[in-house]
């Protein structure tokens, strides 16, 4: 829409020609994502508290979480909200990857609502099923890879790009979709047992949202692609606005969700968040790259995958709990140390993942 008012603007004054660059909007992305969400955030947390729609807490967790209880829960359609608006008004709505990333976000949100809807209003501790919750997630990750794979325009679009390494790339075929199925449903997931502890996964997903708008900038930038050895994406850049949105929308809802928490995302946000991490690490072909940079939700995923087969098999635990957040507290960690340290070790791995750009 930005782009439509500059088309107009510029007619009368050559000035308004800057609403054009990429890393204008890109900024008025973050501005407006985060406004939206400074301005709707009180009054949805009154909403959500007047509704009574609060997160219930285990009581064989850390004794600690108890007083969360009530604390109002899916606030994540707060930071849904703040990207589509803030990516509708700002970036190129003519480009394709825009809607794909758009959609597949919001799909994943809707699956989250569903499944917090389900738990918190209806009273269903189990919500969503887990083999419905799968199901649906599979359909659109796999709908998003067949239609990438079946439209790509260039032979990079759909290579597999192996990091610190030049001319190290796979023509993988159908693998592609098979690829963006697993990163997808991958990153959705492990966002989603990230989030545990106040603003625990928000800040990393800024992080390697804010990483990954770097990436879209210099795959859609031919030179820099080619200086930097990096696949080369036409109209890639574009996605930077989107990632600055999630940059913005991710600051705005911390502004809530920081110790202690006013606020708490639910699988609305955390779903989503983690499908719009992986659906732009797949379009920008970096999905190695993030699995490093989102070293922390691996970890997190890890740690439930070695609790769950250790019990099955030997009957025995490896963590006090999983995921690993919890086997912390449990230790006697205090909330606030957990979670800065888990952000100081995000910070390294994103430089590292950073650093990919010249290791090669």
């Amino acid at each position: 829409m930005l782009l439509l008012l500059a088309d107009f603007l510029t007619n009368i004054d050559s000035g308004f020609r800057v609403l054009h660059y990429l890393t204008f909007r890109a900024i008025l992305g973050v501005l407006t994502a985060l406004i939206i969400c400074l301005m709707v955030g009180p009054m949805m947390i009154e909403k959500l508290t007047h509704r009574k729609i609060g997160q219930s807490v285990r009581d064989d967790g850390p004794q600690s979480h108890l007083s969360k209880s009530g604390t109002p829960t899916m606030g994540g359609t707060m930071i849904l909200f703040a990207v589509a608006i803030s990516t509708l008004l700002c970036a190129d709505l003519t480009n394709r990857y825009i809607w794909v990333v758009l959609l597949v976000t919001l799909a994943h949100g809707v699956i989250g609502f569903i499944d917090d809807y389900k738990k918190v209003m209806l009273g269903n501790s189990d919500g969503l099923s887990a083999r419905a919750k799968y199901f649906w997630q599979s359909v659109v990750a796999l709908g998003a890879g067949l239609y990438l794979y079946n439209t790509a325009q260039v032979a990079a679009e759909t290579q597999f790009i192996v990091p610190f390494f030049k001319n190290v790339t796979l023509d993988i075929g159908w693998g592609y979709v098979v690829l963006t199925y697993f990163v997808i449903v991958g990153s959705s997931n492990a966002v989603n047992l990230t989030d545990g502890l106040d603003g625990l996964a928000i800040m990393p997903t800024v992080m390697i949202a804010a990483a990954l708008a770097i990436f879209a900038y210099l795959s859609g930038h031919v030179n820099f692609s080619q200086y930097l050895a990096i696949p080369h994406i036409p109209k890639a850049g574009e996605l930077m606005v989107f990632c600055a949105a999630l940059v913005g929308s991710g600051l705005g809802f911390l502004w809530f969700n920081t110790y202690p928490a006013m606020v708490f995302m639910g699988d609305v946000g955390a779903l989503a968040l983690g499908a719009a991490l992986g659906i732009v690490a797949v379009l920008v072909r970096q999905e190695i790259v993030l699995v490093i940079m989102g070293g922390i939700f691996v970890m997190e995923t890890i740690s439930v995958i070695i609790q769950v087969a250790s019990y099955k098999t030997r009957k025995k635990r490896v963590f006090l709990m999983a995921p690993i957040h919890h086997h912390y507290e449990l230790k006697g960690w205090p909330e606030p140390r957990i979670i800065v340290r888990f952000w100081i070790i995000s910070v390294i791995l994103v430089l590292v993942g950073l650093a990919t750009l010249k290791l090669r």
